[in-house]
């Protein structure tokens, strides 16, 4: 059976108002002015680390922030619970229907490890995955193929599940397979964006995984 890795935020689940919630709590406790959703929105995709850089980028701070923001955000992140209910359509149960037909599930995602394992484990994710790369497990982060690579441990005929342009960006460095799922944070459209299968019904990406009789 196929090795797929699926990509967290935008794939799998719609984290952008949880992240939300949590950079403005606080931008409120530092008395910074609060960003809207869509201007967070545009911030994601590289993971933590650039999108506090665009977000004081975009207040007019000081870079030399970046530490201190990045800790406390991190911390709102993890400490408040995230909502199952932010899992996109069909996730767990095709998830379920995958493991059973004897595929290898993996995560890589360019989110921290502290943040990812709170996301698995409140939504129910931590059991469908054998292997998870988050975004500060190796030196370096998507595109950047290495996270892939360690995300399928040299598997063949493998498959990257992803959102963004990030996500493409990655599998097509890897020469790997990529299914986009069309409903999350990408900015280009599909047309335009290397894939070897789209989808907006998880149900279509079981159909596509689904082994050959």
């Amino acid at each position: 059976m196929t090795t797929i890795a699926f990509d967290l935020d935008g794939t799998l689940i719609d984290s952008v108002p949880h992240m939300h919630h949590a950079v403005n709590t606080v931008l409120t406790e530092m008395d910074l002015p609060a960003v809207d959703i869509a201007t967070l929105r545009s911030f994601v995709g590289h993971g933590l680390p650039p999108l506090i850089s665009k977000l004081l980028a975009h207040l007019e701070q000081p870079e030399a922030m970046q530490g201190l923001l990045y800790d406390r955000v991190l911390a709102a992140y993890t400490s408040h619970p995230n909502d199952p209910k932010a899992l996109y359509p069909g996730v767990i149960e095709v998830l379920s229907a995958l493991k059973a037909q004897g595929h290898r599930l993996t995560l890589c995602t360019n989110k921290p490890g502290a943040a990812t394992k709170a996301v698995l484990r409140d939504t129910g994710l931590a059991p469908f995955f054998d292997i998870v790369i988050a975004g500060d497990t190796l030196a370096s982060r998507k595109p950047e193929p290495a996270m892939l690579f360690a995300a399928l441990e040299g598997a063949e005929g493998a498959l990257y599940v992803g959102d963004s342009e990030v996500d493409a960006e990655t599998a097509q460095r890897a020469s790997v397979r990529f299914a986009l799922y069309t409903e999350g944070y990408r900015k280009t459209p599909v047309t335009e964006m290397p894939h070897d299968m789209a989808f907006s019904d998880y149900a279509d990406l079981l159909r596509f995984c689904a082994p050959v009789a």
